[in-house]
């Protein structure tokens, strides 16, 4: 029997619990050479688009259920500003993301070689901007704290639970950045990636 067991699990790979009620998507944090510095792309969604339209974003998607994360964050990436697979190098997948809203999303470190031939999928894209990597680094970001709270359902089995319905629930907290750039808002999802990218090169004492 725990010969099975073994059998079972021997190629196992590790990845979050319940993931499969979960959507699933993958960005790009793309570093460009621009003004002959390092800086980041991002987008603005165009306003047309059924969720947050006009917001700030990374590159990416809705992972198929033929992918793997990485090629959905290419292909993405490409269809987005039209930039060409072989313009796009890997530099490190970075850490997965999970939000307490059954959302996972997979970022990876790029850097775009050339970004003279961008031609932006304006149905999905309203306009890119480039922000320094070092004004990243250096400014203050604004955080704010939200609270997350169970409600269970109407039909929660309190019974079967100690306590019954004077059972106190965790309540869990939320951060929310905000980086400010010219007129650029960048905040949610994309600015915790975005910090969570910063804070690794702050640890190591980058220098640009």
């Amino acid at each position: 029997m725990i010969d099975n067991i073994n059998n079972i699990f021997s190629n196992y790979t590790p990845y979050i619990n319940g993931w499969e009620k979960f959507k699933r998507a993958s960005v790009t944090i793309p570093l460009v050479k621009y003004n002959n510095s390092l800086h980041i792309l991002f987008e603005v969604r165009a306003k047309t688009l059924r969720t947050q339209p006009n917001e700030v974003c990374f590159p990416g998607g809705k992972i198929e259920n033929d992918e793997n994360p990485l090629n959905t964050a290419i292909r993405e990436t490409c269809e987005e500003i039209g930039i060409c697979e072989d313009k796009i190098k890997v530099i490190s997948p970075l850490d997965i993301f999970v939000s307490p809203f059954n959302t996972i999303i997979h970022p990876y470190l790029v850097f775009i070689e050339d970004i003279n031939n961008m031609k932006i999928n304006v149905e999905e894209v309203e306009e890119v901007f480039f922000v320094p990597l070092d004004f990243l680094l250096n400014t203050n970001v604004n955080t704010f704290i939200n609270k997350v709270n169970i409600s269970p359902d109407d039909t929660f089995p309190y019974d079967l639970i100690p306590q019954k319905h004077n059972y106190k629930f965790s309540t869990g907290s939320y951060e929310v950045p905000f980086y400010i750039y010219n007129e650029y808002v960048i905040w949610g999802i994309t600015a915790k990636i975005l910090l969570n990218f910063l804070s690794y090169l702050k640890e190591r004492n980058y220098h640009n």
